[in-house]
């Protein structure tokens, strides 16, 4: 019995933790990225380090190399000058330095694979990254839409959005008779306006026109070139 009831416990337990990260998933999420992301860049600096780490390396080599052909020279000139001793000495320290350059080999070609390790482990962290963060914008967005929907079910509100739809069509209907009744009030004003009415007539060809019309001009400017010629 005792048993069954620690059993119980634990699994209430659990449910309880479960139900608090369902609850707190969006900003657990979050956080999590930011901590791959500070990873990352841990990551980078590593190889930046290995990077510069390498290029000393072979800076090393470079001169380790240059050091051993100068000593090969002297030591065959002494023996040609039958200095054995010095050619010795010579022969001796360039045993020494072929060691290193062989250690510096080495450790050339295991900064080269780490490196080459390393850069394949960020761009795949990146590429996860990414796609966390492009999981995340659409976790809050659906989120943030879930409790616009639970609010409008349980705000009365928000309920009354269908209300203020209802209403702006209302107003837009309004504006809409209101545009044409002012239309036709301008209309019924410039019937009743006598110099309107003139207007009218005039352009109509009954009386003597207001003005000068395109074709009257364009008749004029004839008449001068006729003239001219």
């Amino acid at each position: 019995m005792f048993n069954s009831i620690l059993t119980l416990i634990r699994g209430r337990a659990y449910d309880a933790e479960q139900a608090f990260i369902d609850r707190n998933a969006v900003p657990l999420l979050a956080q999590q990225i930011r901590d791959a992301a500070s990873a990352i860049q841990s990551a980078r600096r590593a190889v930046a380090i290995a990077v510069a780490q390498n290029e000393q390396e072979k800076s090393q080599h470079a001169a380790i190399v240059g050091r051993i052909a100068d000593l090969e020279t002297r030591a065959t000139a002494a023996l040609l000058k039958g200095s054995d001793d010095l050619a010795l000495e010579a022969t001796e320290a360039i045993a020494q330095l072929e060691a290193e350059r062989g250690a510096s080999e080495k450790a050339q070609t295991q900064f080269t694979l780490t490196i080459g390790k390393l850069k394949a482990t960020v761009r795949t962290s990146e590429a996860r990254l990414q796609e966390l963060q492009r999981g995340e914008r659409l976790a809050r967005a659906t989120e943030q839409t879930q409790k616009l929907d639970a609010a409008c079910d349980g705000n009365s509100g928000l309920a009354t959005l269908d209300e203020a739809e209802q209403t702006l069509a209302r107003l837009q209907a309004y504006q809409d008779r209101y545009e044409i009744a002012a239309s036709a009030m301008k209309e019924m004003d410039a019937a009743n306006r006598p110099e309107i009415v003139i207007a009218k007539l005039a352009n109509a060809g009954f009386g003597a026109p207001l003005g000068l019309s395109a074709d009257d001009v364009l008749a004029r400017l004839r008449d001068r070139i006729n003239s001219a010629a």
